[in-house]
């Protein structure tokens, strides 16, 4: 059973405090990450996981500046008319990347609807240059809708990242409240492209709930992605950044997550991370591994 609507003056529930922990670790890929002027997801997006990460050496670059052209109601990142476009950054990131010893590289980015290719150039060329300099790491990107520009879905597929990210975000009734310009139907029309232009690609996308939906409009969106042969799927409680974002109406338990995978799990997804802290990019490189164990599994049946 879920909370009641929360009113704003109620404590966060005891399994959504996080432990503080900033340790020399974390503060070692802080000063690198300044000091290669590169961004990540995890301080723009203020994720709750950011400790726990960066002390185990794991971060979540952002490429194509730190502003968004987009407005949605969920996110911190700041919006805006970016100026940056910085042809140099995917060699930066390789040497992040390689100084960190990560295995799995998560690559995402703001939405650049100013650029003609939606910034899917820049996308392959990290993809590349993270390789080259590190032929032993995954790469998953977590990638905008380029509003369509399948041209450009097609130069990051080309690529041949080791995994495919899109987040549908929210349930189809919530969708437009939620997101800016991005539509519930081109999310499930985008990762159903990308498995059709490279088929041995895993996709993934990412749920948030909290924000006005129901516990059924959460199977049916999962339907929707399995139907549009989606293999990952990471469902977390939205957590409000600031006042001025869309207010969370409900927490739900542990075990209401736990449900979720469950059931994610027999309509046929290889891998569902859902919990209260979960994030598209949260334990990352375990569901690769998970991914890899069901297909295997699935194919020896």
């Amino acid at each position: 059973m879920t909370t009641e609507r929360v009113d704003g003056k109620e404590r966060k529930p005891e399994w959504l405090k996080v432990k503080l922990s900033t340790g020399e670790n974390y503060q070692e890929l802080k000063r690198m990450m300044r000091s290669k002027t590169l961004h990540t997801v995890c301080e723009e997006a203020r994720c709750p996981n950011i400790y726990e990460c960066w002390a185990n050496g794991t971060a979540t670059f952002m490429i194509l500046g730190d502003i968004c052209t987009r407005a949605c109601r969920f996110c911190a990142v700041k919006t805006g008319l970016p100026t940056e476009l910085d042809l140099a950054e995917p060699e930066r990131v390789a040497e992040a990347v390689q100084q960190m010893r990560v295995r799995h590289a998560v690559i995402t980015s703001v939405a650049r609807d100013d650029l003609k290719d939606g910034g899917a150039g820049i996308f392959a060329a990290t993809i590349k240059a993270v390789r080259a300099k590190n032929p032993l790491t995954s790469v998953e990107v977590l990638i905008p809708d380029f509003m369509g520009n399948w041209d450009a879905l097609q130069v990051v597929m080309d690529a041949r990242p080791d995994i495919l990210n899109h987040n549908i975000e929210t349930v189809r009734r919530r969708s437009d409240r939620v997101r800016s310009k991005a539509k519930y139907d081109r999310t499930l029309e985008l990762l159903k492209r990308a498995k059709e232009m490279q088929p041995d690609i895993p996709t993934k996308s990412s749920i948030m709930v909290g924000v006005g939906e129901t516990y059924e409009e959460v199977k049916e969106t999962m339907h929707d992605l399995r139907d549009h042969d989606v293999n990952i799927l990471t469902i977390g409680q939205y957590l409000q950044p600031t006042k001025k974002h869309i207010k969370i109406e409900k927490y739900y338990t542990p075990e209401e997550f736990a449900e979720w995978k469950e059931y994610g799990m027999e309509l046929g997804f290889s891998h569902v991370e859902s919990g209260p802290l979960v994030r598209s990019s949260y334990h990352a490189h375990e569901q690769v591994k998970g991914h890899q164990k069901t297909t295997e599994e699935r194919l020896a049946q």
